[in-house]
């Protein structure tokens, strides 16, 4: 015996699906016909704008107000671009220039290019408050480690996206830059009062919902005070008492990927992680990247099937469905507003974000040395550092801990080494390679991760980029001379 139709449509209001690949295949057209919301689009689904904008016109076939989700943060989580690296440098750059005016314009280009594309959501900006240097996922997401700085950005990235007509989407609610382990792989724990988020992790969000955010992404993190011993995405005391009652939060409450492991495991899979969501006050259901027919049926199965039990009350799913399809008429009224997109925008702003400690002089042809570092689920393999922007210079790449000084200086000869990596303070074997090689020879060493107060001793220069976007490579390599 089938779903009953209506209630299976009910269930699939609430939920964000994909699709494997650069076509949108049947199943997932005819599910945004029979009432799914939406789709978020990733990598893989992404060849040339030209595509894009027929994938998107394609799910329209099936509803005209479909959502079309992204996460295109620039800097370094980037979905458009994710074959070059993005042209706009991301948040740690912008708040480190401190200009919100040009956050939100930044932001209001990249809103431009996704409307003209036909995307209608983007699952940005990035509003946590980055205090933990070691943080793996956030990092240079976050637009520093100061609440009313990024408070002040954060605003301006909503403003800007919205100006052209998408959706932004505030993340990740109540706060992730304090973690030490990512909520890809595990369920993190953030052991502070209230108080201390107040303070430290919410000023921000509440900065966005004053801005008119027309939607807040939940964390898969465990605050105890709050959310006992499961995920922030699966508490009311989270989404309802603190967002929605005490923050005035009005939007859609969307939630992280529920195939990641902070919250697929906390609930004993996706289907009942999107119960659990539900029930705590989540709108809208992102299942994560690898999704199929047979998931999403299969997760609105388990919707209805709490329905039938009493696990959850209709009137709270109809409530979801109902959020998520005002977001869908926001961005349907919104679309007309849309404006020209502007790629130069963010190289001028990646060169201002540039910091440069030390001397840059006589490099010459220097012997550019990358140290290898493994790519968050976040980012995803976009190609990273100085490479795309070197004029006639030798460039390598290494792994830190299998090479030594000796090698890269018998390499190198009498030119200086440029050494290039991201999160060096904390790369295996990076501090120890390059204060030995710095012992010996010339050095310059250009950090495109999270800037940590590590710093070498020994080195000619440190250059920071706060990002490994193709725009922040390209400042870096016109900084150093590299490039034509």
């Amino acid at each position: 015996m089938g779903l009953d139709p209506g209630l299976r449509r009910l269930a699939l209001g609430t939920l964000l699906a994909a699709y494997p690949g650069p076509v949108p295949p049947d199943w997932a057209v005819d599910l945004v016909a029979d009432g799914l919301a939406g789709h978020t689009l990733f990598g893989t689904n992404v060849h040339d704008p030209a595509q894009v904008a027929a994938s998107t016109a394609a799910l329209r076939v099936g509803r005209a107000d479909v959502l079309i989700a992204i996460d295109e943060e620039g800097g370094d989580v980037t979905r458009l671009a994710h074959a070059t690296g993005s042209p706009y440098p991301g948040n740690a750059a912008l708040g480190a220039i401190g200009d919100v005016a040009l956050t939100r314009r930044v932001y209001q280009a990249i809103g431009a290019e996704l409307a003209a594309l036909g995307v209608t959501v983007n699952l940005a900006p990035t509003v946590d408050v980055n205090t933990a240097d070691d943080n793996p996922v956030i990092g240079t997401r976050s637009f520093g480690a100061d609440p009313v700085r990024v408070a002040a950005h954060s605003a301006a990235a909503v403003t800007g996206l919205q100006a052209a007509g998408v959706a932004a989407c505030a993340k990740h609610f109540p706060g992730h830059g304090a973690t030490v382990t990512d909520s890809h792989h595990e369920l993190p724990t953030v052991d502070v009062p209230l108080s201390l988020l107040r303070q430290r992790d919410l000023p921000p969000f509440a900065a966005v919902v004053a801005a008119g955010a027309r939607a807040v992404m939940t964390a898969h993190i465990r605050v105890p005070e709050l959310t006992g011993t499961g995920p922030a995405t699966f508490s009311r005391a989270v989404l309802v008492d603190l967002l929605r009652t005490e923050y005035g939060f009005t939007g859609t409450v969307i939630t992280d990927a529920l195939e990641m492991k902070g919250a697929a495991v906390a609930a004993g899979g996706v289907g009942p992680a999107a119960v659990r969501a539900l029930a705590a006050g989540a709108d809208l259901l992102c299942i994560g990247a690898k999704v199929d027919a047979e998931l999403v049926e299969r997760v609105a199965a388990e919707i209805v099937d709490a329905l039938d039990d009493g696990r959850l009350a209709t009137s709270r799913v109809e409530e979801a469905a109902g959020r998520a399809a005002a977001l869908a008429a926001w961005t349907r009224a919104a679309a007309a507003s849309a404006t020209t997109p502007d790629t130069d925008l963010g190289y001028a702003a990646a060169r201002r974000a540039l910091r440069v400690e030390g001397v840059l002089t006589g490099l010459g042809q220097p012997l550019v040395v990358q140290l290898h570092t493994e790519s968050t689920m976040a980012e995803g393999r976009v190609p990273w550092g100085l490479g795309p922007h070197l004029d006639g210079v030798q460039e390598i790449r290494v792994i830190a801990a299998e090479t030594d000084q000796a090698t890269l200086r018998g390499l190198a000869g009498d030119r200086p080494i440029v050494l290039v990596g991201r999160h060096l303070h904390r790369l295996p074997g990076g501090p120890e390679l390059i204060a030995e090689l710095a012992a010996e020879h010339p050095v310059t060493v250009v950090e495109m991760g999270w800037p940590a107060r590590w710093r070498p001793t020994g080195v000619r220069a440190f250059v920071t980029t706060f990002g490994a976007s193709h725009a922040n490579g390209r400042a870096a390599a016109e900084a150093l001379g590299l490039t034509n």
